[in-house]
């Protein structure tokens, strides 16, 4: 039987169990406060959401590839597509926007259509440098370097009647910032990805049988 397509971000979206919306957004909201409270420079707020996010991107890459069906992408334009129509309506049921891309083709910017984390939020003038949606950016960076290549693999190798199945994992190292956010008076919500380098390492498992 051949392997399942890739689902789209909406299928994905109405399929798995979610949380309350409201619930998520004051969680949410209740850990960037408590952050402001106990490092209380602003600075130091958004460095330790970006690491969150990152240490989340990580492990949401596993989840990610099990239920969406996307095997590896042929580059990283793909890869941002993904991102942007499969990734943020999968996790956050909003869509979003790939555009401003550079002539390289390794800076581009994905505008958000709808952002669930800022409901209620309104900024005091203490916290104007807070990019209060900064553990986004850190899931992006995170999930991107862990990114697992499965067109590619797995293949075989044959070395005397042994057989080893390789994997490639391609790390894709990123920059992930804000350009604009309407908490902080902008019209959007627009985050800039920018790739750094792009490392494939392979890793063989012997297969017994």
């Amino acid at each position: 039987m051949p392997p399942a397509g890739p689902r789209s971000g909406d299928a994905i979206f109405a399929s798995v169990e979610r949380v309350n919306a409201e619930l998520f957004t004051l969680t949410y909201g209740a850990t960037v406060r408590q952050l402001l409270t106990d490092l209380e420079e602003v600075e130091e707020v958004n460095k330790q959401l970006d690491q969150m996010g990152y240490n989340i991107g990580i492990r949401l890459i596993d989840e990610f590839l099990a239920k969406s069906n996307v095997s590896r992408c042929v580059d990283f334009k793909e890869t941002a597509e993904v991102i942007a129509k499969v990734g943020f309506k999968m996790f956050l049921g909003i869509a979003a926007t790939v555009t401003n891309w550079d002539a390289d083709g390794t800076c581009c910017s994905i505008i958000l259509d709808d952002n669930p984390l800022v409901d209620f939020v309104e900024l005091p003038d203490t916290c104007q440098g807070l990019y209060y949606c900064n553990i986004l950016s850190g899931v992006i960076r995170g999930a991107l370097e862990m990114c697992l290549g499965r067109d590619i693999a797995p293949y075989l190798k044959i070395v005397t009647d042994t057989q080893y199945l390789a994997f490639t994992k391609v790390s894709m190292k990123t920059e992930v910032t804000w350009l604009r956010d309407v908490l902080r008076g902008d019209d959007a919500y627009e985050l800039q990805v920018k790739l750094l380098k792009q490392v494939p390492e392979e890793y063989p498992y012997k297969d017994d049988e």
